[in-house]
Protein backbone atom coordinates (compact mmCIF):
# COMPACT_ATOMS: atom_id res chain seq x y z
CA UNK A 1 0.00 0.00 0.00
CA UNK A 2 0.93 3.66 -0.12
CA UNK A 3 3.54 4.65 2.46
CA UNK A 4 4.74 1.11 3.22
CA UNK A 5 8.19 -0.29 2.46
CA UNK A 6 8.45 -2.49 -0.56
CA UNK A 7 10.72 -5.50 -1.15
CA UNK A 8 13.21 -3.28 -2.99
CA UNK A 9 13.93 -1.27 0.13
CA UNK A 10 14.49 -4.42 2.18
CA UNK A 11 16.98 -5.69 -0.40
CA UNK A 12 18.83 -2.36 -0.34
CA UNK A 13 19.09 -2.42 3.45
CA UNK A 14 20.36 -6.00 3.34
CA UNK A 15 23.02 -5.09 0.76
CA UNK A 16 24.17 -2.16 2.90
CA UNK A 17 24.46 -4.41 5.95
CA UNK A 18 26.51 -6.97 4.01
CA UNK A 19 28.76 -4.23 2.64
CA UNK A 20 29.39 -2.83 6.13
CA UNK A 21 30.14 -6.31 7.43
CA UNK A 22 32.59 -6.90 4.57
CA UNK A 23 34.28 -3.55 5.23
CA UNK A 24 34.67 -4.47 8.90
CA UNK A 25 36.13 -7.85 7.96
CA UNK A 26 38.63 -6.29 5.56
CA UNK A 27 39.69 -3.72 8.17
CA UNK A 28 40.33 -6.54 10.64
CA UNK A 29 42.40 -8.40 8.04
CA UNK A 30 44.39 -5.22 7.29
CA UNK A 31 45.11 -4.78 11.00
CA UNK A 32 46.31 -8.39 11.19
CA UNK A 33 48.57 -7.85 8.18
CA UNK A 34 49.93 -4.67 9.79
CA UNK A 35 50.70 -6.49 13.07
CA UNK A 36 52.41 -9.29 11.15
CA UNK A 37 54.52 -6.82 9.18
CA UNK A 38 55.42 -4.89 12.32
CA UNK A 39 56.79 -8.11 13.85
CA UNK A 40 58.81 -8.87 10.71
CA UNK A 41 60.08 -5.29 10.56
CA UNK A 42 61.25 -5.41 14.20
CA UNK A 43 63.08 -8.68 13.50
CA UNK A 44 64.83 -7.03 10.55
CA UNK A 45 65.79 -4.06 12.70
CA UNK A 46 67.41 -6.38 15.25
CA UNK A 47 69.47 -7.94 12.46
CA UNK A 48 70.55 -4.42 11.32
CA UNK A 49 70.28 -5.49 7.67
CA UNK A 50 69.94 -2.48 5.34
CA UNK A 51 66.64 -2.24 3.47
CA UNK A 52 66.28 -0.75 -0.02
CA UNK A 53 62.73 0.16 -1.08
CA UNK A 54 62.01 0.07 -4.81
CA UNK A 55 59.59 2.90 -5.59
CA UNK A 56 58.31 4.53 -8.73
CA UNK A 57 55.30 5.43 -10.81
CA UNK A 58 53.05 2.53 -11.76
CA UNK A 59 54.39 0.37 -14.64
CA UNK A 60 57.93 1.78 -14.30
CA UNK A 61 59.34 -1.74 -14.08
CA UNK A 62 59.85 -2.14 -10.32
CA UNK A 63 58.83 -5.80 -10.11
CA UNK A 64 60.87 -6.64 -13.21
CA UNK A 65 63.91 -5.06 -11.56
CA UNK A 66 63.34 -7.02 -8.34
CA UNK A 67 63.07 -10.22 -10.36
CA UNK A 68 66.28 -9.35 -12.18
CA UNK A 69 68.21 -8.69 -8.96
CA UNK A 70 66.83 -11.56 -6.87
CA UNK A 71 65.10 -14.12 -9.15
CA UNK A 72 62.02 -13.54 -6.98
CA UNK A 73 59.48 -14.53 -9.64
CA UNK A 74 57.18 -11.60 -8.80
CA UNK A 75 54.20 -10.83 -11.04
CA UNK A 76 55.25 -8.14 -13.52
CA UNK A 77 52.45 -6.88 -15.74
CA UNK A 78 51.81 -3.67 -17.64
CA UNK A 79 48.70 -2.67 -15.72
CA UNK A 80 47.68 -0.47 -12.80
CA UNK A 81 48.48 -1.88 -9.35
CA UNK A 82 49.88 -5.19 -10.60
CA UNK A 83 51.77 -5.22 -7.30
CA UNK A 84 49.49 -4.58 -4.32
CA UNK A 85 51.42 -6.30 -1.54
CA UNK A 86 54.99 -5.65 -0.44
CA UNK A 87 57.49 -8.33 -1.45
CA UNK A 88 60.80 -8.41 0.40
CA UNK A 89 63.76 -10.48 -0.77
CA UNK A 90 67.28 -10.81 0.59
CA UNK A 91 70.32 -10.49 -1.66
CA UNK A 92 74.06 -10.21 -1.14
CA UNK A 93 76.30 -8.00 -3.26
CA UNK A 94 80.00 -8.71 -2.72
CA UNK A 95 79.16 -10.44 0.59
CA UNK A 96 77.15 -7.46 1.88
CA UNK A 97 73.55 -8.52 2.76
CA UNK A 98 70.67 -6.31 1.72
CA UNK A 99 66.88 -6.53 1.73
CA UNK A 100 64.96 -5.34 -1.36
CA UNK A 101 61.31 -4.36 -0.94
CA UNK A 102 59.03 -4.00 -3.96
CA UNK A 103 56.19 -1.51 -3.40
CA UNK A 104 52.93 -0.45 -5.03
CA UNK A 105 53.21 1.87 -8.00
CA UNK A 106 52.50 5.52 -7.26
CA UNK A 107 49.85 7.44 -9.19
CA UNK A 108 48.49 10.97 -9.23
CA UNK A 109 46.04 11.67 -6.39
CA UNK A 110 45.81 8.23 -4.83
CA UNK A 111 42.14 7.79 -3.83
CA UNK A 112 41.61 8.13 -0.08
CA UNK A 113 39.74 4.81 0.17
CA UNK A 114 42.87 3.05 -1.16
CA UNK A 115 45.39 4.71 1.15
CA UNK A 116 44.67 2.31 4.03
CA UNK A 117 45.10 -0.69 1.73
CA UNK A 118 48.53 0.55 0.69
CA UNK A 119 49.64 1.60 4.17
CA UNK A 120 51.80 -1.48 4.75
CA UNK A 121 53.71 -1.06 1.50
CA UNK A 122 54.14 2.68 2.15
CA UNK A 123 55.49 1.86 5.63
CA UNK A 124 58.26 -0.10 3.93
CA UNK A 125 59.25 3.07 2.10
CA UNK A 126 59.19 5.10 5.31
CA UNK A 127 61.36 2.60 7.19
CA UNK A 128 63.84 1.89 4.37
CA UNK A 129 67.50 2.89 4.49
CA UNK A 130 67.87 3.36 0.73
CA UNK A 131 65.42 4.38 -1.99
CA UNK A 132 65.64 2.98 -5.52
CA UNK A 133 63.47 5.33 -7.57
CA UNK A 134 62.65 3.49 -10.82
CA UNK A 135 61.67 5.70 -13.77
CA UNK A 136 60.33 4.59 -17.16
CA UNK A 137 62.50 6.85 -19.32
CA UNK A 138 60.71 5.65 -22.46
CA UNK A 139 57.45 7.24 -21.26
CA UNK A 140 56.77 10.64 -22.88
CA UNK A 141 55.72 12.14 -19.50
CA UNK A 142 58.41 10.59 -17.34
CA UNK A 143 59.37 13.99 -15.89
CA UNK A 144 55.83 14.45 -14.54
CA UNK A 145 55.93 10.94 -13.10
CA UNK A 146 59.19 11.73 -11.31
CA UNK A 147 57.55 14.81 -9.79
CA UNK A 148 54.53 12.81 -8.58
CA UNK A 149 56.73 10.20 -6.92
CA UNK A 150 58.99 12.82 -5.31
CA UNK A 151 55.98 14.69 -3.94
CA UNK A 152 54.57 11.46 -2.52
CA UNK A 153 57.91 10.59 -0.92
CA UNK A 154 58.05 14.07 0.57
CA UNK A 155 54.69 13.44 2.23
CA UNK A 156 55.80 10.04 3.55
CA UNK A 157 59.20 10.96 4.94
CA UNK A 158 60.47 13.91 6.93
CA UNK A 159 64.13 13.15 6.33
CA UNK A 160 65.94 12.52 3.08
CA UNK A 161 67.42 9.09 2.42
CA UNK A 162 70.20 7.95 0.09
CA UNK A 163 68.51 7.64 -3.30
CA UNK A 164 69.49 6.03 -6.58
CA UNK A 165 67.40 7.19 -9.53
CA UNK A 166 67.13 4.18 -11.84
CA UNK A 167 66.16 5.26 -15.34
CA UNK A 168 64.71 2.02 -16.68
CA UNK A 169 63.60 0.76 -20.13
CA UNK A 170 66.43 2.31 -22.13
CA UNK A 171 65.88 -0.56 -24.57
CA UNK A 172 62.44 0.92 -25.36
CA UNK A 173 63.61 4.54 -25.60
CA UNK A 174 63.09 6.27 -28.97
CA UNK A 175 63.47 9.82 -30.24
CA UNK A 176 63.04 11.82 -33.44
CA UNK A 177 66.28 13.24 -34.73
CA UNK A 178 66.00 16.73 -36.20
CA UNK A 179 67.30 17.47 -39.67
CA UNK A 180 70.26 19.87 -39.85
CA UNK A 181 68.24 22.45 -41.80
CA UNK A 182 65.27 22.24 -39.40
CA UNK A 183 65.19 25.60 -37.60
CA UNK A 184 62.04 24.96 -35.57
CA UNK A 185 62.42 24.87 -31.76
CA UNK A 186 63.61 21.57 -30.35
CA UNK A 187 60.88 19.52 -28.67
CA UNK A 188 60.90 16.81 -26.03
CA UNK A 189 60.65 14.12 -28.71
CA UNK A 190 63.91 15.36 -30.28
CA UNK A 191 66.09 14.70 -27.22
CA UNK A 192 68.34 11.67 -27.50
CA UNK A 193 69.17 9.46 -24.52
CA UNK A 194 72.56 11.17 -24.22
CA UNK A 195 70.86 14.57 -24.21
CA UNK A 196 68.61 13.47 -21.35
CA UNK A 197 71.57 12.06 -19.42
CA UNK A 198 73.30 15.43 -19.59
CA UNK A 199 70.13 17.23 -18.53
CA UNK A 200 69.42 15.00 -15.54
CA UNK A 201 72.99 14.86 -14.28
CA UNK A 202 72.63 18.42 -13.02
CA UNK A 203 68.94 18.14 -12.00
CA UNK A 204 68.86 14.93 -10.00
CA UNK A 205 70.19 14.66 -6.47
CA UNK A 206 72.01 11.47 -5.52
CA UNK A 207 73.17 8.71 -7.84
CA UNK A 208 71.68 8.00 -11.27
CA UNK A 209 71.97 4.96 -13.51
CA UNK A 210 70.45 4.06 -16.88
CA UNK A 211 69.41 0.42 -17.26
CA UNK A 212 67.12 -2.06 -18.89
CA UNK A 213 65.80 -4.53 -16.34
CA UNK A 214 64.35 -6.53 -19.22
CA UNK A 215 67.57 -6.93 -21.23
CA UNK A 216 69.95 -6.74 -18.18
CA UNK A 217 71.79 -3.74 -19.62
CA UNK A 218 73.87 -1.89 -16.95
CA UNK A 219 72.51 -4.07 -14.12
CA UNK A 220 76.04 -4.59 -12.82
CA UNK A 221 76.56 -0.82 -12.66
CA UNK A 222 73.40 -0.54 -10.57
CA UNK A 223 74.64 -3.29 -8.24
CA UNK A 224 77.89 -1.38 -7.74
CA UNK A 225 76.00 1.73 -6.68
CA UNK A 226 73.78 -0.26 -4.33
CA UNK A 227 76.85 -1.94 -2.85
CA UNK A 228 78.61 1.36 -2.16
CA UNK A 229 75.63 2.66 -0.16
CA UNK A 230 75.00 -0.66 1.64
CA UNK A 231 78.67 -0.87 2.61
CA UNK A 232 78.56 2.64 4.11
CA UNK A 233 75.48 1.66 6.14
CA UNK A 234 77.17 -1.52 7.39
CA UNK A 235 80.31 0.41 8.26
CA UNK A 236 78.27 2.88 10.33
CA UNK A 237 76.38 0.13 12.17
CA UNK A 238 79.35 -2.18 12.66
CA UNK A 239 82.41 0.14 12.80
CA UNK A 240 84.70 -2.56 14.23
CA UNK A 241 83.61 -5.38 11.97
CA UNK A 242 84.92 -5.16 8.42
CA UNK A 243 85.34 -8.86 7.67
CA UNK A 244 82.71 -8.70 4.94
CA UNK A 245 84.75 -6.26 2.89
CA UNK A 246 88.15 -7.67 3.82
CA UNK A 247 87.17 -11.16 2.68
CA UNK A 248 86.00 -9.79 -0.65
CA UNK A 249 89.20 -7.81 -1.21
CA UNK A 250 91.36 -10.87 -0.46
CA UNK A 251 89.29 -12.98 -2.86
CA UNK A 252 89.76 -10.40 -5.59
CA UNK A 253 93.55 -10.31 -5.08
CA UNK A 254 93.88 -14.08 -5.24
CA UNK A 255 91.93 -14.48 -8.47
Amino acid sequence: GIGTRGPGEKKLEMDRRLIHERIGQLKSELEEVKRHRDVIRKQREKAHTPVAAIVGYTNAGKSTLLNRLTDAGILAEDKLFATLDTTVRKIAIKNVPLLLADTVGFIRKLPHHLVESFKSTLDEVREADVILHVVDISHPQFEDQIRVVNETLGELMDNSKPTITVFNKIDAFTYTKKEEDDLTPIERKNYSLEDLKQMWMSKQEGETVYISAKSKENIEELKEKIYDIAKDIHSARFPFNDFLYRDFEIDEETK
